[in-house]
């Protein structure tokens, strides 16, 4: 890498990988989660998730670059520790609310990286992938909310008794 454009490439790529990578671990965690209001918001994001990856797809397509090509090893290491914590034996209230914090952890990568990924792109002159990318970021920021607001809520309070 040589360049800023070469970063943003890499970058996009990485987090082209982690969007598919979660696309394929979200079922799992609806699926151990048992808290309704959780099933729904996993639902949801994963609906979110394939429109972000179609995003990136979309940015890639105008910028002439294959999305393939990288395995997000972060996202990698964040899931298999989701799908680690999915094998504990524990109450229903607690696996809702460890399920949760696995979760806003995926979250936060992923803000991180469109974040950095939207800063590159208006540096670059790329406003129009920018403001795709602006999406995405605001989706994550609305999932992590989400799952905040089922946990302070009432998961959390559930797990706690």
């Amino acid at each position: 890498m040589k360049t800023l454009k070469d970063l943003f490439e890499h970058r996009i790529k990485d987090l082209y990988s982690a969007e598919d990578q979660l696309i394929k671990a979200l079922p799992k965690m609806l699926e151990q989660a048992t808290n309704e209001n959780l099933k729904n918001s996993f639902k949801n994001h994963l609906e979110e998730t394939r429109f972000q990856k179609k995003r990136i797809e979309e940015v890639c397509e105008n910028l002439n670059i294959d999305p393939s090509g990288e395995d997000c090893k972060a996202m990698k290491g964040l899931i298999e520790e989701a799908e680690s914590f999915l094998t504990e034996d524990a109450e229903d209230d607690v696996k809702d609310a460890g399920i949760i914090a696995e979760a806003q952890r995926i979250e936060h990568y992923e803000i991180s990286g469109y974040g950095t990924l939207i800063r590159y792109a208006k540096e670059l002159g790329y406003d129009k992938e920018a403001e795709k990318l602006v999406q995405s970021l605001e989706e994550e920021y609305r999932a992590d909310e989400d799952l905040n607001d089922l946990a302070k809520d009432k998961i959390n309070k559930k797990a706690e008794a």
